[in-house]
């Protein structure tokens, strides 16, 4: 689903780290050598039909490389 991200990710905790992370090989062979975690966050997104919404979001992101493939998780709320 194609989104953009409008304003700050609120909340953003790391809950998988390194070796736990299932797509590690494929993120080290698409992005390179980084310490990779696996975030969430809350933030409020607007979908390419212009509709904006409330929602968990997760992500990937290594130190210096940064932030890599986000996805909706959930919607919250109305």
């Amino acid at each position: 689903m194609i989104f953009e991200i409008i304003g700050e990710i609120e909340g953003a905790e790391t809950f998988a780290v390194g070796s736990s992370i299932r797509e590690l090989p494929r993120l080290r062979k698409t992005y390179g050598q980084g310490k990779w975690r696996k975030r969430k966050g809350i933030a409020t997104i607007r979908l390419r039909s212009g509709v904006e919404r409330r929602a968990e979001i997760h992500w990937y992101e290594a130190t210096g490389i940064g932030r890599k493939e986000f996805k909706i998780k959930r919607f919250l709320g109305n």
